[in-house]
């Protein structure tokens, strides 16, 4: 019974309804925002939603039967469970805002589907790394933000005035959302040298550090791949070793058989 339950579980059928039951779902949850939609369908999305809150439900029951303490030792399994959890969570008083958190059901995507659960497998693989980087795009940032306050907080008070505007500035600059003809030119008619600044400094933030973060995302990835595929050619090994184990076996065999053959003539 459970290991016909284990097999259900873990088939490529019931991973294919799971993902048709999330996207369902996902897209009742859309619907559910329209105020047209809820006057006309309103309680046919709610039962629904409910139907599916259902199946989640049931779906995390037999795994945890099915697997037991197995399945808290798995982190996707936690993170299952834990977006079921809020889902229970009467959307009433001062949990109101969970009714916002419904579409975190769609995450459970993530879960289910291989290819995505190796997309975050990387970027978590990738934290250390990534963790080195920030702290170098906060040094250059907090000093770069020193230097813009005091070379054109005067003149500029509401970007560069105090540490924390000089500091938004420069992060609206190195994102390049309207840095040129919205900050730096303005800057540069009371101070013409100010590219002098600001040139350097999008080349360190936006076309350097930022280029580091991609860099160790997939230098992370790239290791995650490989180490998949030793995994797999170690199991091909295993099972090629174990067949010729059972070759050798059956030619031995065989010899004996002869060679008692031998002996009878």
């Amino acid at each position: 019974m459970r290991d016909k339950l284990i097999k259900t579980l873990t088939s490529q059928s019931w991973e294919r309804f799971i993902i048709g039951v999330i996207l369902v779902n996902s897209v009742t949850l859309g619907l559910e925002t329209s105020t047209t939609v809820m006057q006309h369908i309103g309680p046919i999305l709610l039962t629904l939603d409910k139907l599916i809150l259902g199946i989640f439900v049931i779906e995390i029951l037999l795994r945890l039967y099915a697997f037991r303490f197995a399945f808290f030792k798995d982190p996707w399994s936690i993170f299952d469970l834990s977006i079921v959890t809020i889902a229970l969570i009467p959307a009433t008083g001062p949990f109101q805002v969970l009714r916002a958190l419904r579409i975190l059901r769609l995450l459970r995507l993530i879960s289910v589907v291989p290819s995505l659960r190796r997309v975050i497998g990387g970027l978590i693989g990738a934290l250390p790394g990534m963790g080195s980087i920030i702290v170098l795009l906060f040094l250059l940032f907090y000093v770069s933000a020193v230097m813009a306050t005091n070379l054109f907080g005067a003149s500029f008070p509401e970007w560069f005035g105090t540490l924390g505007a000089s500091l938004y500035s420069l992060f609206q600059i190195m994102t390049l959302e309207s840095w040129s003809m919205g900050i730096v030119r303005p800057v540069m008619e009371q101070h013409p040298n100010a590219w002098m600044f600001f040139v350097p400094f999008i080349l360190l933030s936006t076309y350097s550090v930022l280029n580091l973060f991609i860099g160790v995302i997939v230098s992370a990835m790239q290791e995650q791949s490989v180490e998949r595929t030793d995994a797999e050619l170690k199991s091909i090994h295993d099972d090629n070793s174990f067949l010729l184990d059972e070759i050798r076996a059956l030619r031995s065999e065989i010899a004996a058989l002869r060679a008692e053959g031998s002996v009878k003539q």
